[in-house]
């Protein structure tokens, strides 16, 4: 099934799809009220199937060092491609995020938008270092109200998931919206070490 989605992502970005590097306004709405407040001086961020790296970018203009992973080789090259152009660094990895172990207490910051693997949820949080955010965002089962986007369940996230989900990190901001799209949008901070 991963070399099916590897070659269906690479099909997508090849025509063009998803090829926006403008980043979503909720990741720049945190990032002002709660990433750049706890990290002045950036830090080391994992944008999790991040695509063509619209957040990547917009981070390693910051002075962020970021580590970006998508199952697709065509997104990754496409942002490493505009990195180059920005002269900025970023580190791409392309890899199924469902083989893929993350490695524990190594970042300041995880990114998730628009991608749903519930079997990462406990990793995602052992992930972020000691006072790191993570900053979620995808489609609820309420999207199969408004149309368009994803219609499987295991797409979908019931309401208030992630806050059950990330039990143990404190939440910052939740919300769950239906207006154009059906999301939740999740800002929460793994608390230091007792």
């Amino acid at each position: 099934m991963e070399e099916n989605a590897r070659i269906e992502w690479d099909r997508r970005y090849g025509e063009g799809s998803h090829a926006s590097l403008t980043p979503d306004p909720f990741f720049l709405s945190a990032y002002e009220e709660f990433v750049a407040p706890a990290f002045p001086r950036g830090g080391c961020a994992l944008d999790l199937a991040g695509g063509v790296g619209r957040h990547s970018l917009f981070l390693a203009e910051r002075g962020w060092q970021v580590t970006l992973i998508d199952i697709s080789s065509a997104a990754l090259e496409l942002a490493t491609s505009e990195a180059a152009r920005r002269s900025l660094h970023i580190m791409t990895q392309t890899s199924d995020l469902t083989e893929t172990p993350l490695p524990a207490a190594t970042f300041d910051l995880v990114l998730d938008f628009f991608y749903l693997e519930r079997q990462l949820f406990p990793q995602m949080e052992a992930a972020l270092k000691p006072e790191g955010v993570l900053v979620f965002k995808t489609y609820t089962r309420r999207q199969l109200e408004l149309g368009g986007g994803p219609t499987h369940p295991m797409h979908l996230l019931e309401s208030n998931e992630l806050l059950r989900a990330f039990a143990g990190l404190r939440v910052l901001y939740y919300r769950e919206a239906a207006k154009d799209k059906a999301v939740a949008e999740l800002v929460a901070q793994k608390t230091s070490l007792p």
